[in-house]
């Protein structure tokens, strides 16, 4: 296989190590760029990854951190020295664990909150101090960009996952904020898909069964999420947006997390 050619940029990507992540760092590797690889408990497989994007020429580290943890952040930015530039930031990781608001726990909703909205603003934040301050100057390189992984049920709430969903809802509202806050130099969009790959206690039979409950009767595949970050990236003007990848199934007003619709 040929080296592909540098693009001369660093893309971050938490939750690299494995599913939606892992495909991230791939196609991101195959387009150019260098890449820090997050993981948290997935150490073995980010290695594994990182060894063999750099036996194809990418510019890889590799860096565990848990993202509850406040000093992640600087932790997983600092991970980039001795790569290009930085231009790209994938919020990937989540935490998903099912509640509902009459049983919810402090702690959960601390902790849904800690990764999946506190660590993507530090990680922002973070991201935003290390840039060339030439970013999105006249002459400069083009805004850095990004670009957060929300859910496609915040297109038609349901009260299933009751402290993730609101995690994610606050998500989508820094999205907009960091777009308004940040320009030039920062750029930041969202990608929002439906259920894509067996999760939790779900078996294949369990997935297969919803994964194309909506008006198309067709699924959402990883591939297309990848599709969605590729037309993000080389988009320039695509900004403070959100592309939803659900079939349609809002428009279906599920009254459940499509996770309880399998018939058993």
């Amino acid at each position: 296989m040929s080296e592909p050619e540098r693009r001369g940029e660093t893309a971050i990507i938490t939750g690299g190590a494995k599913r939606i992540g892992e495909a991230f760092v791939r196609a991101l590797a195959e387009d150019g760029w260098d890449v820090v690889i997050h993981c948290n408990s997935s150490r073995d497989d980010a290695d594994a990854l990182a060894d063999e994007l750099r036996g194809q020429g990418t510019g890889v580290a590799v860096v565990a951190a848990d993202l509850a943890d406040p000093a992640a952040a600087a932790a997983i930015v600092a991970a980039a020295a001795g790569l290009a530039p930085l231009g790209l930031l994938v919020n990937c990781a989540s935490r998903f664990v099912y509640d509902r608001l009459e049983d919810f726990s402090a702690d959960d909703f601390d902790t849904h909150m800690a990764i999946n909205l506190r660590a993507p603003a530090l990680l922002v934040q973070a991201f935003a101090r290390a840039l060339d301050p030439a970013r999105g100057q006249e002459g400069g390189p083009d805004a850095a960009l990004v670009v957060n992984l929300l859910d496609a049920k915040l297109a038609s709430l349901n009260p299933d996952h009751f402290t993730y969903t609101l995690a994610k809802i606050g998500l989508e509202g820094m999205t907009e904020m960091v777009a308004r806050s940040l320009a030039p130099a920062i750029r930041a969009c969202a990608i929002a898909p439906a259920v894509t790959l067996v999760w939790g206690p779900h078996s294949r039979e369990d997935f297969e069964a919803v994964h194309g409950m909506n008006p198309l009767r067709r699924g959402v595949a990883v591939e297309e999420l990848v599709a969605a970050l590729r037309f993000i990236i080389a988009t320039p003007t695509y900004n403070a947006q959100t592309i939803v990848l659900d079939g349609g199934q809002r428009f279906l007003g599920l009254q459940r997390d499509v996770s309880f619709m399998v018939n058993r």
